[in-house]
């Protein structure tokens, strides 16, 4: 009986896996919320309402170098509407810089990764790193009413 039980849950978990890998939508909405926890630490180091802490930036970009490489193929033709998604239309339409923002955070989020060591450093990077978020914001996000 028990073995069975895990049998059950194991397929369940694999199915509700499935199911969430088809849906872009739900997917991006995900990262988008793993790449916001991530943001947190570092951004109350910048405010000062946290100490320095190398190990919490570090997973920080690790989180945002990841998001970076996945979410460009989780906005397939049919992830245009549905599930109170806050793209804009000019994904599609623009596709190509689209991308090319994706790579440039990706890419600034393994450079500040690999040059963040202390403080000082952690200071001068990751403003850099932060500023691609709001890039991409103000033109493929609708903001909310």
């Amino acid at each position: 009986m028990f073995r069975r039980l895990l049998v059950a849950a194991a397929v369940l978990a694999g199915v509700t896996g499935a199911l969430a890998q088809s849906d872009p939508i739900a997917e991006r909405q995900q990262l988008m919320k793993d790449m916001s926890q991530a943001a947190k630490a570092p951004g109350a180091i910048m405010k000062g309402e946290a100490p320095f802490d190398l190990a919490k930036v570090q997973a920080s970009l690790a989180t945002f170098a990841n998001v970076a490489k996945k979410a460009p193929t989780l906005f397939p033709d049919n992830s245009k509407t549905g599930h109170d998604t806050e793209a804009l239309p000019k994904i599609w339409t623009d596709k190509a810089d689209f991308n090319a923002k994706w790579e440039k955070f990706g890419k600034d989020a393994a450079s500040a990764q690999a040059s963040i060591t202390d403080e000082a450093n952690f200071k001068a990077n990751f403003p850099g790193v932060a500023k691609n978020c709001g890039a991409c914001h103000e033109t493929y996000r609708a903001k909310k009413s």
